[in-house]
């Protein structure tokens, strides 16, 4: 019932928020480091689940201080952390539902998100 209710919200933010549209608008680019490949199945392979649910699929290596910003920490393992597409946690907990956001408490926030996860009834 948890996992049907994530994806419905899940659905939902998508579709609010337009990143799908921004996506085929072309208006979500990044150019990325030849590197970066390997970082990521390095990152993956140390840090093989989401961080904010446990989850084991869909993931994605989120960069903690945004890329944008900070393109010299791209490949800086300090800067990453492992958040799911699957439930939603790249785009609710690593942007705050808006691709064009990012949030600055994202390791503390998937923390608690994973605490109270491990601890509900």
């Amino acid at each position: 019932m948890f996992k049907r209710w994530l994806r419905k919200i899940k659905s939902f933010l998508v579709r609010f928020f337009g990143y799908e549209e921004e996506r085929r608008k072309g208006l979500v680019k990044a150019t990325r480091s030849s590197k970066w490949p390997t970082t990521r199945k390095n990152f993956l392979g140390v840090n093989p689940t989401c961080a904010a649910c446990g989850c084991e699929e869909k993931l994605n290596v989120h960069h903690i201080k945004p890329y944008h910003l900070h393109p010299e920490l791209e490949l800086d393992k300090n800067n990453l952390i492992t958040l799911c597409e699957k439930h939603g946690c790249h785009l609710l907990i690593g942007h705050l539902c808006s691709f064009r956001s990012y949030n600055e408490d994202v390791v503390e926030d998937a923390a608690v998100w994973l605490k109270k996860i491990k601890n509900r009834p």
